[in-house]
């Protein structure tokens, strides 16, 4: 019988460097808060239960992390003090719990494996995240018995000796934890430092003066990020892009210049997809097979069919339902709207709150006139018909199907299906006029 999970995620910081009326946590990478990415690591490692650690009136990120259950730790005194602020929940839990911290979300699920894994093995009371930097400074250090591989103890940076600095393996701040027993492991530890405030990190040595092991096992620098700051908030941005594209790739879309597309953590890209440079992918797009999207398109909260062709220079809306071959052009914006089978938007066109059918062709220029200031109103337009170019579609309208609707014409009634519609002011040519309305101009204003 497998042992269960629960994971505690601390967000309850304030994130003062951010310089942000927003949690620190709720900024987003890869289009998705940070926390967001902790809890969905939890939920692929299959969680009993997520808490959430929060602060003093954070409305906002608690409707984030929802429904997982939150609990607020009103002062702040420290790692240890945090995670205690789950206590209730965390008091009969059995097997494994993990703190995650929710301004760190480059973690994967495959290292919390490992993390877990080790912890077990032992088993051991904590297991510890670390890393090898480059530049260790600043870290806390881990210390490990050279021989059996045990850690021995967390050492703040600031109170190394002369040797223990010269440790290059690193404390990224994750641990895993045997849930029985912990809540009096950490109700063990004191505040007996420079800041009074109660320390996780502080487990480790409770746990060994108890005659318990603990264990830390290595991890790529790059996936223990904390952020806090902007400047880190790109960095992490830049690292899980670099991830997304190479998964992209990995699973067969080519992307022409990698580093100029832009993906959300919940893009979904079918195979033998191309996307050109220049592409910037919002949140809920899913793309099918053999799509090309050209350079200069944005697209957000769409679904892309097999075989369509996309761009360059278009941009899809929420509610944007692109149907299999179909085409949507240079300069075309689509916003909750279909476009059946073979449907063509190719160039300068707005299509809104509309059925497209299949086969129909939408000529330059053409726009549907959704919006009266007050509400919004549906086009709908047939199998195979034709609008010719700019064509303006006064909704609520429909084109039946096989129609055909005469270039320059404002449409602000129902066409039947098969038929010609022309709506064109007639033809008026005055001969001279230009000329002398001219002579007239230079007369009152003295200029040519």
């Amino acid at each position: 019988m497998s042992r269960s999970l629960s994971v505690v995620v601390l967000a309850a910081g304030m994130g003062t460097r951010m310089k942000s009326a927003q949690p620190k946590v709720l900024h987003k990478v890869a289009g998705k808060p940070m926390v967001n990415h902790v809890i969905d690591a939890a939920r692929f490692l299959h969680a009993e239960q997520t808490l959430i650690v929060v602060g003093p009136d954070m409305a906002a990120l608690e409707q984030a992390v929802a429904p997982h259950p939150t609990f607020e730790q009103t002062d702040r005194l420290g790692t240890a003090h945090a995670v205690l602020a789950a206590r209730n929940a965390l008091e009969n839990a059995r097997g494994d719990v993990l703190v995650l911290y929710g301004d760190s979300p480059l973690f994967t699920p495959a290292t919390l494996e490992r993390l877990i894994a080790a912890r077990k093995e032992g088993p051991h009371a904590v297991a510890v995240l670390g890393f090898t930097p480059d530049d260790p400074a600043g870290y806390g250090r881990l210390a490990t018995d050279p021989f059996t591989g045990e850690l021995q103890a967390i050492i703040e940076d600031k109170e190394c000796t002369d040797a223990e600095r010269r440790i290059g393996f690193c404390n990224s701040g994750v641990m895993c934890f045997a849930a029985e027993g912990m809540v009096d492991l950490l109700d063990a530890i004191n505040n007996n430092n420079a800041k009074g405030e109660y320390y996780l990190t502080d487990a480790v040595a409770v746990a060994r003066d108890q005659g318990r092991t603990c264990v830390a096992v290595e991890v790529a620098e790059e996936e223990t990020l904390g952020v806090n700051s902007r400047a880190q908030l790109a960095i992490a941005e830049q690292l899980m892009q670099t991830r997304l594209r190479n998964a992209a790739m990995d699973n067969g879309a080519t992307l022409v210049d990698p580093a100029s597309v832009f993906l959300c953590a919940d893009t979904e890209i079918g195979q033998d997809v191309v996307i050109e440079p220049n592409v910037v992918f919002g949140p809920g797009v899913k793309i099918g097979d053999n799509v090309t999207v050209k350079a200069f398109s944005h697209l957000e909260g769409c679904i892309i069919a097999n075989n369509a062709d996309i761009g360059p220079y278009a941009r899809l809306r929420p509610g944007a339902d692109i149907g299999a071959g179909a085409r949507v052009g240079n300069f075309v914006e689509i916003k909750k709207a279909t476009l059946e089978t073979g449907a063509k938007v190719n160039h300068l066109s707005y299509i809104g709150d509309a059925r497209i059918g299949a086969k129909a062709n939408i000529g330059a220029g053409t726009i549907t006139c959704n919006y009266d200031g007050f509400q919004k109103y549906k086009t709908d337009i047939g199998v195979g018909a034709f609008i010719g170019s700019n064509t303006a579609l006064v909704a609520p309208v429909t084109v039946g199907d096989g129609a055909f609707v005469g270039a320059g014409s404002t449409l602000s009634g129902d066409v039947a299906a098969d038929a010609l519609v022309l709506v064109r002011a007639e033809r008026t040519e005055k001969a001279g006029w230009a000329a002398r309305f001219r002579e007239k101009m230079r007369a009152l204003t003295g200029k040519d």
